[in-house]
């Protein structure tokens, strides 16, 4: 029987046109966040005006500043501008909730049909298999769908359909991936046989202006939008990661710990302010495990991992290597990524993913460790080796 050594590869990123240095992100939080207020309760300018300027304070306290994220990219021309009377989903001063759900999604469809149709147009192999993750809108027939069906890849191409699963979402598309080659391996013996995935994050449809809460403040100051294509294949002579080990569990009593909701004005997140601590009680016992899966042992190896982390923010980050003692370099890929994209929800990991594998400073047969977190509260994990 052919030995199946599957590796992630092939990446191919392309980020949103519009990308806006973090400062002038959060000013422009705190002027839209102030306009939506003066609808609401009918101010005055120079009372929108005091609004804004102590909002911009507050958030200079408990947001995500310019030292983590210097740049967060959006689909939408509309952030960072303020000719309320252009904008399509976020006029603050006719809908200071900004627009409803169903506006932001066919927003979401748009982009995500052209994407698709611009990441397969010079693609002629199709895949077994396309994986299409996201948590940030769905329209059917999807754009993966659409793509198969334009390319006369029906009869080719399975399309499968991970949502709504946050964060972590890459690791168990990769797990599905590597399902789908295993489980008709026997049968199936073709050579380089290939299932990609594509993650299309929009997080600034969901802007809701008109909520000044402190967590509300803390989300939309992180998150940002994110596109990437990648694919699980056998291994062969290509940079890729090879697929070690993979793990995953929900801890217990922690379901209230975040979630990502759909409501009257996009989707809702939470998150307690817990989750780092949460986390940082089962992280070491967790990644001994993974290691145990690829028959090695975390002492031994612990020290020459790199880690890609998904940086949900920089606590995180923070938290994970001061549980696993890690240096700094350890964590280097994680917190760039942060620094230059925001967290781009499930599109972040592959974005790490990307860099090490491009990084000659990482060689060849490095062990590599990911881990994610998402809603759940789950914590899920792979373990790669560079090549």
């Amino acid at each position: 029987m052919k030995s199946r050594h599957l590796s992630l590869t092939g990446f191919s990123a392309r980020p949103p046109p519009r990308a806006l240095p973090q400062r002038e992100s959060l000013d422009w939080l705190a002027d839209i966040h102030a306009a939506a207020e003066a609808t609401l309760e009918g101010l005055d300018p120079s009372e929108r005006d005091a609004f804004a300027i102590r909002l911009r304070r507050v958030m200079d306290r408990v947001a995500c500043g310019p030292s983590s994220i210097a740049w967060r990219a959006s689909v939408l021309a509309e952030v960072g501008s303020a000719e309320w009377s252009k904008a399509s989903l976020y006029d603050p001063t006719t809908r200071p909730h900004g627009a409803g759900t169903d506006a932001r999604n066919k927003a979401f469809a748009e982009h995500v049909n052209a994407y698709f149709e611009e990441e397969y147009a010079d693609v002629d192999r199709a895949p077994k298999d396309l994986i299409h993750v996201t948590c940030s809108g769905y329209v059917a027939p999807s754009g993966a769908q659409r793509v198969v069906a334009a390319k006369g890849w029906g009869a080719l191409t399975r399309v499968t359909h991970a949502y709504h699963m946050g964060c972590y979402a890459s690791l168990p598309a990769t797990r599905m991936a590597c399902g789908y080659i295993w489980s008709e391996s026997l049968r199936e013996m073709e050579a380089d046989r290939r299932v990609d995935i594509v993650h299309t994050e929009l997080c600034s449809l969901h802007l809701d202006p008109s909520d000044h809460t402190l967590e509300q403040l803390v989300v939309q100051s992180l998150f940002a939008d994110g596109d990437i294509r990648y694919s699980v294949k056998d291994r062969g002579d290509y940079p890729g990661l090879e697929i070690l080990a993979l793990a995953e569990e929900i801890l217990p009593s922690s379901a209230d710990s975040m979630s990502w909701a759909v409501s009257d004005f996009g989707m809702r997140m939470t998150l307690s302010r817990e989750v780092p601590d949460q986390i940082a009680g089962v992280l070491r016992k967790f990644v001994a495990e993974l290691y145990l899966r690829a028959d090695l042992q975390l002492g031994d190896t612990l020290a020459g991992t790199v880690f890609a982390v998904h940086p949900g923010g920089p606590k995180i980050i923070d938290r994970v290597a001061q549980v696993l003692e890690l240096a700094p370099g350890q964590v280097q890929a994680s917190r760039e990524v942060l620094f230059e994209h925001g967290n781009m929800s499930s599109a972040t990991l592959p974005y790490i993913w990307m860099r090490v594998i491009a990084d000659d400073r990482v060689v060849a047969g490095t062990l590599v460790l990911s881990l994610a977190f998402g809603p759940g509260l789950t914590i899920s994990g792979g373990l790669f080796r560079k090549h």
